[in-house]
């Protein structure tokens, strides 16, 4: 059996699609994290790009040049549409374990801290738990498909070399990275107004009744309010995941006009 010969057109052209598929993956929660290797999203990277390419209009792709600066200038604006098409993804995870950290610290957990095995950083304890609970509600609502067919879709509006970076582009990217900090506070804002009145509370306490150890009674009553409000949020946290998590592909596609 005699193997079919590629042409230097075919191989250039499937480069570039393998290029932009791979750096989405390296971005994208959960399939991005430290702990998968690099060979296995390399791989995974290599498989989509051999299922995606044959989809590809041959005259959408684009010819070989000879200019070996355009090409690499190409290759990296490949690069870039993964990133980005990832980038709102982790916007939002990174958003929710600032919340963690922000709930931790009122809670007087800002010693406790974990190593964060998806990142390799020290985090707090309830940062790691609200971003496992955000990866379990993105794998649920099949968040990786919404990558998948964002990556196919991406062909129709940027073809291979077609990147170029707007104002526009730049300001939407700051757009998402501002969001990043209104996901934390709107997240934590609940549970920090609850503490702040239980401190408020231990404060009086310790002005009127002087003979009571007020750092004795505090800490524990701290982590028991707060994790009795925390566990009174986690079913609203996950809805408010769901709804965000389903409004990625409008969003990911107002993104790709704007490339």
């Amino acid at each position: 059996m005699q193997l079919p010969v590629l042409s230097l057109q075919q191989i250039s052209s499937f480069s570039l699609v393998f290029l932009r598929i791979t750096a989405m993956i390296v971005m994208i929660p959960v399939f991005g994290d430290r702990t998968v290797p690099a060979r296995v999203k390399v791989g995974f990277g290599l498989i989509l790009a051999v299922i995606v390419y044959p989809f590809l209009k041959t005259d959408a792709l684009p010819p070989v040049t000879s200019n070996f600066i355009s090409m690499v200038i190409g290759m990296a604006g490949e690069v870039l549409i993964g990133i980005i098409i990832g980038f709102v993804a982790r916007c939002i995870f990174a958003g929710v374990q600032a919340a963690g950290e922000l709930i931790g610290f009122q809670m007087g957990f800002s010693m406790a801290s974990v190593l964060d095995p998806l990142s390799n950083v020290q985090i707090s304890a309830l940062a790691e738990f609200q971003y496992l609970i955000a990866m379990i509600v993105f794998l649920f609502v099949d968040g990786h498909h919404i990558f998948i067919n964002a990556i196919v879709e991406s062909y129709r509006s940027i073809p291979p070399l077609g990147f170029s970076f707007s104002g526009p582009l730049m300001e939407m990217l700051f757009n998402y990275t501002r969001e990043l900090f209104v996901i934390a506070v709107k997240i934590s804002a609940p549970i920090m107004a609850v503490m702040i009145f239980v401190n408020v509370g231990l404060g009086i306490i310790a002005r009127t009744v002087p003979q009571i150890n007020v750092f004795i009674v505090g800490f524990p009553l701290q982590i028991a309010v707060g994790f009795f409000f925390l566990g009174l949020s986690i079913p609203l946290f996950i809805n408010w995941l769901g709804t965000v998590f389903h409004q990625l592909p409008a969003d990911i596609r107002q993104l790709m006009l704007l490339m």
